[in-house]
C-alpha cells in the first residue's frame, strides 16, 4: 500500500513532490525523456522544486531540453539546482553507450532513474541496429542505459540506510495488454505466431489484420509489456542492494507521444479513456513510484492512478521476464550479471 491512499487519477505530480519533498532533498535523479510540453518536463519541474543535489534530463534534443531547463530556472524554488542537460538517443546502441559514458562522468551515484522516454509512429521502421523501433527505443536501449548506469546506481543504495529507497522506474502504458513480447517474432515479420505470443483474440482489424505482420498499436504495446517485465527482473536482481524497480501507466495524457497517428489512430486513443490528463496529473504515478517510502518495500511491478494495480499476466510473470533480459543482452551484445 502506498503512503497516500487518497492519491488518484486527479493528483498533480506538484501535489506528489510536495509531499515527498524530504525523499527529493539532496537527491541526484536521472529523468530520461524530456522535452516541452513532455511528462518529463513535468517530472522535471516537480522534483526541481525540491532541492535535488543534482537533476540530470537527457533526450535526443539538447535545444529542447535547454527550453525545458530555462523555464524551471524562472521559478523561485528551483532556480540554484545544477541541472544538467545529456543528448540521448535510445534508437541507436552507439548513441546510448556515449550518454551512459558522459552521466557516469557527471555524478558518483543515481538516487532515481525515471525512463520516461516513448516513441509511437505509425509506419514500420528499423533502426540502424536492425530493430523494431518501438522496441529497440521504448525497451532496448533503455534496457542499455539502465544497466550501464548501474554502478551509479548501487553507488546510491550503498550510500543510504534506507533499503528499497533508490529507484528505478519505468514508464509503460496500459496498452501492453494488447500484445506479449513477440519472441520468435519482435521484428513484426511473420504472422504466424505460437499461441503464448498472440495477440489476445477479439481485437479489430485495424490493429491486427491476419494479413500483415506489423501493427504500430502491437509494436507500442510489446514494448510497453517490455517496459513492465524489465521491471520485473530489476527488483529481483537488485532488490538485495536495496534497489526496487516500478512500472508506471502515467493514464490516458493528449501528448506529442501521440503527433504521428493517423486519423484513425487517433480516434481510437481517443475512445480509450473518460479522464484525460493534463501533464501533472500525468506525471504523477512516475513520482509516487520514484518517492514514496511505504514502497521501499517491493510491493509488485505496476502502478496506476498513483496506486499499485494489476498488470496483464504476460507482463508480471518472472520466467518471461528472465527470458526477455537474455534476448535483451543478446541484442545489445553485452551479458549483465547482476
Amino acid at each position: 500500500m502506498t503512503t497516500f491512499p487518497s492519491f488518484g487519477a486527479e493528483t498533480s505530480g506538484s501535489e506528489v513532490a510536495a509531499a515527498f519533498s524530504e525523499q527529493v532533498r539532496g537527491k541526484h535523479v536521472l529523468v530520461v525523456g524530456v522535452s516541452p510540453g513532455s511528462l518529463g518536463e513535468h517530472m522535471a519541474e516537480a522534483i526541481a522544486s525540491h532541492k535535488p543535489e543534482l537533476l540530470l534530463l537527457a533526450s535526443r534534443s539538447l535545444e529542447k531540453i535547454n527550453t525545458v531547463i530555462s523555464q524551471i530556472r524562472t521559478k523561485e524554488a528551483s532556480k540554484n539546482v545544477e541541472i544538467r542537460a545529456i543528448n540521448l538517443d535510445l534508437s541507436s546502441l552507439e548513441s546510448v553507450r556515449t550518454a551512459a559514458q558522459e552521466i557516469n562522468s557527471l555524478t558518483p551515484k543515481l538516487d532515481v532513474v525515471i525512463n520516461n522516454a516513448a516513441i509511437n509512429v505509425p509506419d514500420r521502421q528499423l533502426t540502424k541496429d536492425g530493430l523494431e523501433m518501438h522496441f529497440a527505443t521504448n525497451h532496448i536501449g533503455l534496457f542499455l542505459l539502465t544497466n550501464l548506469l548501474l554502478p551509479k546506481i548501487e553507488e546510491a543504495a550503498k550510500a543510504t540506510e534506507k533499503k528499497g529507497a533508490t529507484r528505478i522506474v519505468n514508464v509503460t502504458s496500459a496498452g501492453h495488454r494488447l500484445s506479449p513480447i513477440r519472441f520468435s517474432d519482435y521484428n513484426f515479420e511473420r504472422t504466424e505466431l505460437p499461441v503464448d505470443e498472440r495477440p489476445p483474440p477479439g481485437l479489430p482489424l485495424s490493429i491486427v489484420h491476419p494479413d500483415k505482420p506489423y501493427s504500430s498499436f502491437l509494436g507500442y504495446a510489446q514494448s510497453k509489456t517490455a517496459n513492465i517485465l524489465f521491471s520485473v527482473s530489476l527488483t529481483e536482481k537488485l532488490k538485495g542492494k536495496g534497489i526496487v524497480s516500478y512500472s508506471v501507466h502515467p493514464g490516458s495524457i493528449w501528448t506529442g507521444l501521440s503527433r504521428n497517428l493517423d486519423e484513425e489512430g487517433q480516434s481510437m486513443i481517443k475512445q480509450t479513456s473518460k479522464v484525460w490528463k493534463n501533464g501533472d496529473q500525468g506525471a504523477a504515478t512516475a513520482l509516487v513510484a520514484a518517492l514514496d517510502p511505504s514502497l521501499d518495500e517491493p510491493q509488485g511491478a505496476y502502478m496506476s492512478d498513483c496506486q499499485l494495480a494489476q498488470a496483464a499476466e504476460f507482463a508480471i510473470d518472472g520466467k518471461v521476464a528472465e527470458r526477455l533480459w537474455h534476448l535483451s543482452e543478446k541484442l545489445v551484445g553485452q551479458d549483465f550479471i547482476l
